[in-house]
């Protein structure tokens, strides 16, 4: 639990509140003052004034949402003003931007009159691309939105009401499916009857819960004719004849339990009369209407969510607004529509039935998650959601007709790939470039539980046609562990297999004068990772990958006694990808060669650089030192010096600049004015260290302290496929190598 002084530290430390605005132009100059405002900003202004829609081509708009509250009904603290709710508005705007790359201005309203925040929203509307409404106080959240929708051409979305009940449409649809039970027979019963409650219950309809099958329960218990109180008219839609009085009364013999109210409103007693494998949705925050403990000890057949991220099936809101958003910006929609989100419902429910990233589940604490009972719906850090679901909102904004904008569907998936970083753009063309013509991989790590589910995702994906080696019980047993499918997997047991014998005479051949006896090579052919590598020399496999439960040296020693360095390559080398949101570097060597002369610096050069080609990257290669062209006479860049010059004399089309220091490289200005004569007009994306104490160093800060994410290391100069996998990486990055050494095989 936080205490009260970490949360006000939180917010008040630094700069006071967790927001600000930052320049996405560059605005260092005179020149660029000019440009982004006066005389240069008349242009793009008379642009827009012939044009409205361009709007959207020459500002933030596009890209920029109004939070909107008057700090009537904030989460748990209910009416405490607009001034007060300004860190919860705040907040809005970090998930935004966090989840969906989204800008926010929150606005804040000192009324509470519906009629003047109406009016406020509608003169905002030429400045922002969206409104989303947020803490406005059932009933007037129903007659603001409405009337703004009515009145506006830009998407109004009110989130206590459609966030809670698109998220947890979701997870009752995969609930529904788990229990085997018809959405158009179960009974709902809800407790609480406000702008959540109301949402939900319309949502529910829609997809296909029958109107008469939903009992409402407010604070005054269950909401029946004749209760003698007058109902306002979003209530009336869901008064019932009937004789239940109380919650309790209600939930007997009730499938599915709706909780938008308040702590500690469900007994255990009511759960024990509900129907057979009951679902509770107890979604009050900070504490729910019974807690998960409570409701688990009551009976073992319910599945259970809240709203709390210390249990399973947290219903989040941030799994929806954020993404929701992020596809009608796209497409200029001028309306969030009921489509729209049932679209992103939809795309919910489907995510969770996928295979669950591995960095997902650690952000959890736990090893994996599957779908069943203990998760029905996607978790908020998995970055597969704003891909999913805002394509799937883009896609109905298209078929509705309220997009303004038309966009291809697949290319826009690759777009948001790109959006939430780690230059998942690239990998997906690496990924696209491997299923054209899928190789034969080898892992001879069949005992690990991330190999096996690799090989299970480059099998289904058609990246590349598995082996795993081990013995099939222990690998079957692990597999049947964590709910694996090996049905397109190979496994293949060294130990019994009848090529053993015929692999340990080809590696006696190869180092019997190295001290190997006949006796030796056969019994050295029961390590797996040896096996596996003169599969690759035989002809029996296209590529392999190992090295997730070994330490680097056991890996590579097999691979550098078995397999022929390429034609012309003195040494093996090592590279990393290190990637961004939209942007690649190669770093050079960062895992084999201590002190590279300068003949292998240039041979490492070239290597990188052809694999830099593999990435669809046009390389510009930075040979790097702590001297800049000479500045500094030392042997260490004089080497590096030397090492340049080999490389243009060896590849006088490669673009190639050095010695250099690594800032000079980053900086195409400071070379036109200080070293015209450079080749380099552009930043370097292929950087060659002149040693591996500084790219070891270099790779590993950039991926912890810069958020890069480093793919590799991918070795070079080997004439056969053999990448080695560092002991960290999790299954999407071994997925991404995987696709790397297929590509690797198709080019050799």
């Amino acid at each position: 639990m936080i205490t009260k002084q970490q949360a006000l530290d939180y917010h008040s430390k630094g700069k006071p509140g967790k927001i600000e605005i930052n320049l996405t132009k560059p605005c260092t100059t005179q020149l660029d003052l000019s440009l982004a405002y006066t005389p240069g900003v008349a242009q793009p202004c008379l642009e827009i004034a012939k044009n409205p829609a361009d709007v959207y081509k020459y500002t933030a708009r596009g890209n920029l949402v109004a939070v909107v509250s008057n700090g009537t009904a904030v989460l748990g603290l209910g009416n405490i003003g607009a001034s007060a709710g300004k860190p919860v508005m705040e907040g809005k705007g970090v998930l935004f931007k966090r989840f969906a790359d989204i800008d926010v201005f929150d606005i804040e309203l000192n009324t509470e009159n519906p009629e003047e925040i109406i009016k406020a929203c509608q003169l905002l509307e030429p400045t922002f691309g969206g409104i989303n409404l947020e803490d406005i106080k059932s009933p007037e959240c129903f007659q603001i939105e409405e009337t703004l929708k009515k009145t506006m051409k830009i998407p109004v979305f009110h989130d206590d009401q459609h966030g809670t009940a698109i998220i947890s449409a979701a997870a009752l649809l995969n609930a529904l499916e788990l229990v085997k039970k018809d959405i158009s027979k179960i009974r709902v019963v809800f407790s609480g009857a406000g702008a959540a409650g109301i949402a939900c219950a319309k949502l529910y309809c829609k997809l296909g819960v029958r109107h008469e099958n939903l009992m409402m329960v407010d604070s005054k218990g269950v909401m029946y004719e004749g209760r003698g109180d007058k109902y306002n008219k979003y209530k009336e839609e869901f008064v019932r004849k009937t004789d239940a009085r109380t919650l309790g009364d209600a939930l007997k013999d009730a499938d599915v339990f709706m909780g938008v109210s308040i702590a500690n409103t469900v007994t255990q007693d009511m759960v024990k009369s509900m129907a057979k494998d009951p679902i509770i949705f107890a979604m009050a925050n900070p504490d729910p209407e019974i807690t998960y403990p409570d409701a688990i000890a009551a009976r073992k057949d319910i599945i259970m969510a809240t709203g709390r991220s210390d249990y399973p099936n947290q219903v989040n809101n941030v799994l929806g607004f954020p993404s929701i958003f992020r596809g009608a910006l796209d497409v200029h929609a001028t309306a969030i529509n009921d489509e729209m989100k049932i679209a992103a419902v939809n795309a919910l429910a489907s995510l969770a039935k996928e295979h669950v990233p591995d960095e997902v589940a650690r952000v959890y604490g736990v090893d994996y998650l599957k779908f069943g009972r203990d998760y029905i719906i996607p978790k908020p850090f998995d970055p597969r959601v704003l891909v999913w679901e805002a394509s799937a909102v883009a896609k109905a904004a298209l078929d509705t007709g309220v997009a303004q904008r038309k966009i291809d569907i697949e290319e826009y998936k690759q777009e948001l790939a790109k959006r939430i970083g780690k230059g998942r753009i690239i990998m997906s063309a690496l990924t696209s470039k491997a299923k054209k013509n899928p190789k034969r991989i080898v892992f001879p790590e069949g005992n690990s539980r991330r190999i096996l589910r690799t090989a299970e995702i480059v099998a289904l994906e058609g990246i590349g046609k598995p082996l795993v080696l081990g013995n099939p019980n222990d690998i079957e047993k692990i597999a049947k562990e964590y709910g694996i499918s090996l049905k397109c997997t190979q496994i293949i047991d060294p130990a019994v297999s009848e090529k053993r014998e015929y692999y340990g005479k080809m590696f006696y051949e190869k180092r019997c004068r190295h001290g190997v006896t006949m006796e030796k090579a056969l019994s050295t052919m029961l390590d797996r990772t040896y096996f596996g590598i003169m599969m690759l020399e035989a002809g029996d496999c296209d590529a392999v990958l190992s090295g997730v439960t070994s330490e680097y040296p056991v890996t590579i020693r097999p691979a550098l006694q078995i397999i022929s360095l390429n034609e012309g390559i003195t040494r093996v080398s090592g590279l990393f990808a290190m990637l961004d949101r939209d942007k690649v570097y190669m770093f050079a060597d960062t895992t084999v060669n201590i002190n590279p002369t300068a003949e292998e610096l240039a041979e490492i050069a070239i290597c990188s650089a052809n694999v830099a080609k593999a990435f669809n990257i046009e390389p510009r290669v930075a040979m790097l030192s702590f001297s800049n062209f000479g500045s500094a006479r030392y042997p260490d860049s004089e080497k590096v010096a030397k090492a340049t010059a080999l490389v243009k004399e060896k590849a006088p089309h490669l673009l190639v600049e050095g010695e250099m220091q690594a800032d000079t490289a980053l900086m195409p200005d400071f070379i036109e004015r200080y070293y015209p004569f450079s080749q380099l007009k552009e930043e370097a994306n292929v950087f060659i260290f002149p040693d591996l104490n500084a790219g070891n160093i270099a790779y590993k800060l950039v991926q912890r302290l810069g958020g890069f994410m480093a793919v590799g290391p991918i070795l070079m100069g080997l004439s056969k496929p053999v990448h080695i996998l560092h002991p960290t990486l999790d299954v999407n990055q071994i997925v991404d190598m995987a696709a790397i050494a297929v590509v690797d095989a198709q080019r050799k």
